[in-house]
């Protein structure tokens, strides 16, 4: 049994979350849907055996863009919510949870966007949640999109949200969640930006007038903040939501 990873490209993976689930002993098979378009041996599986949970990655491109894997993720994850599976997702990941479920995803308005460090706010129902557990009210979390989930799934619970985006993580149900923003993420990443290394962040950014100075002072500012909070919360999810499939198999069983 494993948690399917359902990767978008290959700068977008899983972090931090591969060592510290790895630690409480979770593993993982990734399928590079950029690879296979979603079919073959090592894209979607057409079935549930063997998986324990499903997490959707990031990405660079937009729903809108209608991806050639587009339809069979979203029916994945659909079916994998229906089943009662752990399932996560991490901003396309996020949207793509969304849109699964009935909800709906659009470009932010007015042009907006959220790229870098940008401060992100808990709802009421966000402060008592247990995977958001020694999460603060306000953080810096960060960011990388221009759209967002606009009307999150019905029976969706708001978690947290930002001024620009009102919809920064969601839960629908015990065991589905949705976060916008990339908590994943390492420094090594964030360096090689900075450092004007990953050329194609490089330029998305750029696109939006933020260039790499900018993103190392937001780091020399947030980074210890978030990296000790992002290993909270990946440790809260490995805890408290992946083991809950697991236990509740057990009492029936």
């Amino acid at each position: 049994m494993a948690i399917l990873i359902l990767q978008h490209e290959p700068s977008e993976t899983l972090g931090r979350i591969a060592p510290i689930f790895r630690d409480h002993g979770h593993r993982f098979d990734i399928r590079r849907l950029d690879v296979t378009g979603g079919k073959g041996p090592r894209g979607i599986p057409p079935d549930f055996d063997g998986v324990d949970a499903v997490i959707s990655l990031g990405g660079a491109i937009n729903i809108s863009d209608n991806p050639a894997w587009l339809d069979a993720e979203l029916n994945y994850l659909r079916e994998a919510h229906a089943r009662q599976l752990p399932v996560l997702g991490i901003c396309l990941g996020h949207q793509l949870i969304a849109k699964a479920l009935g909800g709906e995803v659009a470009p932010m308005t007015s042009g907006a966007h959220e790229w870098g460090f940008h401060r992100v706010l808990q709802t009421p129902a966000g402060n008592t949640d247990t995977i958001l557990a020694g999460i603060p009210w306000g953080t810096y979390q960060f960011q990388m999109h221009q759209q967002e989930v606009t009307r999150p799934p019905d029976g969706a619970t708001v978690l947290q949200n930002s001024p620009a985006c009102k919809t920064q993580c969601f839960r629908v149900g015990l065991r589905t969640y949705g976060f916008q923003y990339h908590f994943e993420v390492q420094r090594e990443r964030l360096d090689s930006i900075a450092a004007s290394r990953d050329r194609a962040a490089v330029a998305e950014m750029q696109k939006f007038g933020i260039a790499p100075a900018d993103l190392a002072r937001q780091m020399t500012e947030h980074w210890d903040a978030f990296d000790r909070l992002a290993d909270r919360l990946t440790s809260n999810l490995a805890s408290f939501m992946f083991p809950l499939m697991k236990k509740a198999l057990g009492a029936r069983a």
